[in-house]
């Protein structure tokens, strides 16, 4: 329940962090506004949205690198079900079948049917031969 928990935390966190990379402006930003082509009045104050956008990236980043560090604690220390067939430890011995074991083309093999009807002696006319 708690690797499912933190993947979806994971995805949530990386989601957030992709668009606050994004939405930040560049260093080469700020020249542009110096000559009009941006707006000094922003809804972060006006200081900008660069203290605040930069501390949330930040915080971002390091619950990003700590998840990332318990996902994979867990995944390294999570038991893998062992298959029959993946144990290469102990080699399994063929052994060949005992003469009396193999069945002769003539003796009948001892079937237990019962769920299927016995097969009728009489003849039908109407089927043909």
């Amino acid at each position: 329940m708690l690797y499912q928990v933190l993947i979806i935390v994971y995805l949530i966190v990386a989601l957030g962090l992709i668009g606050l990379v994004l939405i930040q402006q560049g260093k080469g930003a700020d020249m542009g506004a110096s000559f009009g082509a941006g707006s000094s009045a922003t809804i972060f104050g006006s200081s900008g949205s660069g203290n605040f956008l930069t501390k949330a990236t930040t915080w971002l980043a390091i619950a990003f690198f700590a998840i990332s560090l318990v996902l994979g604690n867990l995944t390294a220390n999570r038991i893998k079900p062992n298959e029959e067939w993946n144990n290469l430890e102990t080699p399994t011995e063929l052994t060949a079948p005992a003469v009396d074991s193999i069945p002769s083309e003539s003796a009948e093999p001892a079937v237990n049917n019962s769920d299927v009807p016995a097969a009728d002696t009489k003849t039908d006319t109407n089927v043909p031969n």
